[in-house]
Parts: structure tokens; sequence; C-alpha cells
């Protein structure tokens, strides 16, 4: 069976080994059609407590680490571009 993967951001690193991953989606209201933002916090483990606050994040499902952890971060998501492509471009 596939492994979940989710795309967020890290809201908190304060905790060891662990940052906490905000994941957002877009639902569709039911009776009112407007669309909305719903949600969620994942603990996810990070081993070299590598990221900080603030980046996005992308995290896989895992088997349990510990009480709240079932996820554990892959890799930064990089949302800006980078100076050579902008230089093309114009």
């Amino acid at each position: 069976m596939p492994k979940r993967v989710l795309t967020g951001t890290v809201v908190s690193d304060k905790t060891d080994k662990t940052v906490v991953v905000r994941v957002e989606r877009k639902v569709k209201h039911p009776l009112y059609g407007k669309i909305i933002r719903r949600s969620k916090k994942y603990h996810a483990h990070d081993e070299a407590n590598a990221f900080k606050e603030g980046e996005t994040v992308r995290i896989e499902e895992t088997a349990p680490i510990s009480k709240l952890k079932t996820w554990k971060v892959i890799e930064r998501v990089d949302t800006h571009k980078s100076p050579e492509t902008s230089e093309a471009a114009a």
C-alpha cells in the first residue's frame, strides 16, 4: 500500500527531533459553494533538526514513532524561483 505524502508549512520546531507541520486543503462549502480553507497539524519526525519554522516541507506517512508522530519529513520544498530562471525570462 502506498504511503501518503502531504505538503505543508512548519509551524513549530521547538521540540527535539520533531516539527509540527500545518497542512491546508481547500474544500467547497456544501450549501453556499464558497471555497474555504481547512487545516490540520501533523507532528513529523526530523532526525537532524534541519527544518525551521516557516519552511514548506513534504511529509510522508510512516509506522508510529511515538504517541503523536506517525509522519516523517522527506524534503524541503523550494517555492521561490532561482535567479537564473528570472534573468532568462527578462
